[in-house]
């Protein structure tokens, strides 16, 4: 554990027991969060690939065009 979580946590342990499950709750969504977004990064490599030739293919056969801001 890196000394700023063992901070955090000392910090934590002075509040009354609600407001520590309630930081505890924050902690576990946001971890379960990240899993679920390194999961779905994970899957996805196969789907971005096949878009990137996609767009590949249609840059070189002139289907593509770049434009600014201004003219989307």
């Amino acid at each position: 554990m890196t000394a700023l979580l063992e901070q955090a946590l000392a910090e934590v342990h002075k509040l009354p027991p609600d407001q520590q499950d309630a930081i505890a709750t924050l902690i576990l969504e946001e971890l379960a969060d990240e899993e679920r977004w390194d999961r779905a990064f994970a899957q996805s490599h196969d789907a971005l690939a096949r878009l990137a030739d996609k767009v590949r293919a249609e840059k070189q056969a002139g289907k593509v065009q770049p434009i600014g801001f201004d003219e989307l």
